[in-house]
This record gives structure tokens, sequence and C-alpha cells, in this order.
């Protein structure tokens, strides 16, 4: 039996949108309606730590009353017939939910938490993360030795601890998806271009998108509709 072929889904916020969650960027995106320095950035954090904290409980709320939608279904029922990875810039839960078995969070899980570290908290180890699932946590919860606990996100200024990780997967795909993410939040933005040569690549944005590559194919199309076609296409 042949060995299964591999493909490389790197999903944005765009592959939520169906499920009820905000983008990012767009309009009336959540960064219209918030500072991501003030709530979403290690400067904040270090400013105001109980309006991230706020801010993240509040996610977490939205977050619980959702379902993953149709495109995150598509991805996990791909694994039917390829080996998958889901690397997702994505905060929330719904490709797990959906059935992905094999998902990279690149900017962390709002689901989770860990202990402060220090100033540029970049040293934490997984066994350090704890899943609290939509509970809150507020400015006074500590670890039993008494460290304040924060989101299990990446903020900005802080380094991407899994973009290698991200890039290896990347480069090992036959085929590598983009889908829901505006290339615009780097370094993610750049994995594309780990795709090997003979690597098969396509896009799925109902805009135009920031890329000028021939072998990209661009399907131009909402979340689920442009799985269906990109289903058909391979």
């Amino acid at each position: 039996m042949c060995a299964k072929k591999k493909i490389a889904v790197l999903s944005g916020a765009g592959v939520s949108v169906e499920s009820g969650l905000s983008t990012y960027r767009d309009n009336n995106g959540l960064w219209d309606n918030y500072d991501p320095m003030e709530v979403a950035s290690i400067e904040g954090w270090h400013r105001n730590p109980a309006k991230v904290l706020d801010f993240y409980n509040m996610q977490r709320e939205k977050l619980r009353d959702v379902q993953p939608n149709d495109a995150h279904r598509a991805i996990a029922k791909l694994e039917e017939d390829y080996q998958v990875c889901v690397i997702t810039q994505n905060v929330d839960n719904l490709h797990e939910r959906a059935g992905s078995t094999d998902v990279i969070h690149l900017h962390g899980e709002v689901t989770k938490v860990r202990p402060e570290m220090g100033v540029y908290d970049t040293l934490y180890s997984e066994k350090e993360v704890i899943d609290i699932g939509y509970g809150k946590v507020v400015l006074g919860d500590k670890t039993p030795n008494g460290i304040q606990l924060r989101p299990h996100i990446v903020f900005f200024g802080e380094a991407v601890p899994k973009i290698e990780q991200a890039a290896a997967a990347v480069n090992a795909a036959d085929i590598v998806l983009i889908i829901g993410t505006s290339l615009q939040v780097y370094p993610a933005a750049s994995l594309y271009r780990y795709a090997r040569g003979d690597a098969r690549i396509f896009i799925i944005d109902p805009a135009d998108v920031p890329v000028n590559e021939s072998r990209i194919v661009h399907i131009k199309a909402g979340a689920t509709a442009g799985m269906q076609r990109f289903i058909e296409c391979i």
C-alpha cells in the first residue's frame, strides 16, 4: 500500500468566520474595537495584566458558544485520504473539535494558561501549560508556588516558538493549502515559502491576495465553498 500523501494546511481567522468568530484585521474585526498593543502585546501584559486577562476571558466565553463549521469539518475529513498537519494562526480549538488530530498552534491557545516566566516570557515548558477550557483567570490566580497565570498566547513582541516545527511540516508536504489568512502576519505569512519545488500550493480567499507566484492556485471563495473546490482539484 502506498503511503498517504501529505497536506499542510495553513489556516487563519477567516476559516472560523462562518462559526461566528471575528477576524482581526477585516472591517469590524477585533482590532477595530480593541488596541492590540493594549490587550495582545507583551508590553500590554506588563502594563495592565488584568485588562489582558479580561480580554481573553471574553474570547473564551465567545468560543464556548460556537461550533466548528463545514470548512473545519472538511479539513478534518481530509485525514481519511491524506496525512494532514494543520498549522493555524488561530487560538481557538475549532480544528480539534471538528476532528483534526495534528494541529500546530503558532500563536497559542486561548483555552490554556501558563505561569508568567519573566520579562520576555519565552522559557516556558509545555508541561506547565494548563487547559482551563472556557473558565476565567483573574489577577491573583497563581500556580501553587505563587506565580501569576497568563494566557497561553504568543503576544505581539514575543517569539513564535513553534515556527520551525511548522516550517518542517510545510517542507514535508506534497500539497500546501492556505485558507482564511490574509498573509499579513509574520513570520506565519512566509511559511508557504518553505514548500518544496514540486509541491502544489492552493490559497482559498474571497479577496485578492498579496502573492504573485505562478504555481499558486487561487480559489476565490469563502472557506466552506473554497474547500469544496479544493477537494475537487486534488
